[in-house]
């Protein structure tokens, strides 16, 4: 009887600390307490748990997580696409975050580790996964970060004139000519800022868009990243289009371009470097 009633209290004693959190498939995964070694391979993630004050807890990253600083110096362990599962496995991680896209997942999983896929496309999505996040590493104060990575989008919104309302813009976020649409966390932010994106809701989050589609559409501005903007004015119609002659191309460095693509803490400042560009090149364009 002694033996059965401490197998109880035990059983309590677990489900009272455990922790169980369903992720972006709809999966349920119980932790039997908030992990102290985590590794990140999405690097909105591994940026929302050092926002969260917990970068101590991360031991391994993908290749392209550069921020905050401290992890860079972390191993790495391949893309968040395409993980080095055998390098994943070896850092002996208490729970692997990444996005439900990646290749990995299955195979983690069948290796006996944690897995929480996470991967936010939307501001919405950015919002739950800091709240999951939140409830997964045991801090409180998730909500007050994420009030105050709004409340900093919506000053960048505040601070535009309202001559440069309703420009049309087009944002290309990666080489092959694929926009940032309407309803992806990009395009969402534009909205915010209010100019008005030339990519269709119904083309999707990051379509490919053909360069004639933008010639025709003649944006009054282009943002573009410097990885990207090669050879730019040498697609079919584009030296003539007035962005191009009338240099209203806003081009962002990649360590901006990593601000900017990654739906995560640093959102608000993303949302400044569009609102300085779009105030520095819309000007002409109300003219």
């Amino acid at each position: 009887m002694n033996k059965l009633l401490a197998v109880l209290l035990l059983c309590a004693a677990f489900s009272a600390q455990a922790l169980q959190i369903t992720d972006d498939r709809g999966v349920s995964v119980t932790l039997p307490e908030s992990p102290r070694r985590i590794v990140t391979l999405l690097p909105s993630l591994t940026e929302s748990v050092c926002a969260l004050g917990q970068c101590h807890r991360i031991i391994g990253v993908d290749r392209y997580s550069n921020f905050p600083a401290q992890v860079r110096a972390l191993p790495q362990v391949g893309g968040g696409v395409d993980p080095n599962i055998e390098a994943v496995v070896a850092l002996k991680p208490d729970v692997v975050l990444m996005a439900t896209s990646s290749r990995g997942v299955q195979r983690l999983e069948s290796l006996g580790l944690k897995v929480l896929a996470l991967e936010p496309r939307s501001v919405a999505d950015a919002q739950r996964v800091m709240g999951k996040l939140g409830q997964l590493l045991e801090v409180a104060d998730a909500p007050r970060i994420w009030r105050g990575i709004d409340a900093g989008v919506a000053a960048a919104a505040q601070s535009l004139p309202p001559s440069v309302r309703g420009l049309r813009v087009y944002y290309e976020v990666s080489v092959g000519g694929y926009a940032a649409g309407p309803t992806s966390f990009i395009g969402e932010t534009l909205a915010r800022l209010g100019v008005q994106n030339i990519v269709g809701p119904q083309l999707g989050p990051y379509p490919r868009v053909n360069p004639e589609f933008v010639v025709r559409a003649n944006p009054d501005i282009i943002l573009i990243g410097q990885r990207n903007v090669a050879g730019m004015a040498q697609r079919p119609g584009w030296a003539g289009m007035r962005a191009l002659r009338e240099q209203r191309v806003c081009v962002f460095t990649p360590e901006e371009s990593d601000v900017l693509v990654r739906a995560g803490p640093r959102m608000a400042e993303g949302a400044r470097l569009l609102a300085r560009c779009i105030a520095d090149k819309g000007g002409a364009a109300v003219k």
